[in-house]
């Protein structure tokens, strides 16, 4: 006859092991979604910290355009002086001919409507003659590297864009934290964890107190 099988009780898992799994969790998965932006940031950082040194010459197009009898008419309903959008066909019309964004507001007056539009890496405007409807246009590149300072920056990126920078910065604090309380769970077997963060800590204060003014 066989013997009955003990089925014996599973050991608890100690507070500290279940810390570590749910910092390791927490920590590979914040690294997961900021990997890539902080890749661009850091890169960004070094090509903003010389951008005096490694800035392209931009490129300027002018362009003109007259805009058809049919969309004059949507002007007249504009404010004669003030800030507004474009009405809808006239935007329509100047991103099909300029390449720009014509979302923003315009500055009307009586004689014009004009429209800035920068954007990362580059800048653009047009000027609408409210009589005549001839318009004309710059449009500036300022090269890729440009483009991308922009973005590390948030300049005239829009609204997802800065949504993006607010999730992407809450990912490395988490990033950050996590790795702060692993270190201290293992610091007890790694004598040099905390002189290297301290060093970490000191050195850029150091720098900062003694050498910017």
């Amino acid at each position: 006859m066989h013997q009955p099988r003990i089925i014996q009780p599973k050991a608890r898992k100690s507070p500290k092991a279940f810390w570590l799994k749910q910092l390791h969790m927490w920590h590979w998965m914040s690294s997961a979604l900021s990997l890539v932006g902080l890749l661009l940031f850091a890169v960004t950082g070094f090509t903003l910290n010389h951008a005096a040194d490694i800035e392209g010459a931009p490129a300027v197009s002018e362009l003109s355009a007259r805009m058809p009898p049919a969309l004059r008419a949507a002007l007249a309903s504009a404010p004669v002086n003030g800030t507004a959008p474009l009405p809808a066909p006239v935007a329509a019309w100047v991103e099909e001919r300029f390449d720009v964004r014509a979302s923003g507001d315009a500055e009307w007056s009586e004689a014009e409507a004009y429209l800035a539009a920068p954007r990362p890496g580059g800048d653009a405007w047009v000027a609408i003659d409210r009589a005549t409807g001839a318009a004309t246009g710059e449009v500036t590149d300022r090269g890729w590297i440009s483009y991308l300072n922009d973005l590390h920056k948030g300049r005239n990126a829009g609204g997802v864009w800065s949504l993006f920078i607010d999730v992407f910065a809450a990912a490395c604090l988490i990033f950050a934290l996590t790795g702060l309380l692993l270190l201290q769970l293992h610091a007890a077997k790694r004598k040099s964890t905390w002189p290297l963060v301290g060093a970490g800590l000191i050195l850029p204060a150091a720098l900062a107190i003694f050498f910017i003014h």
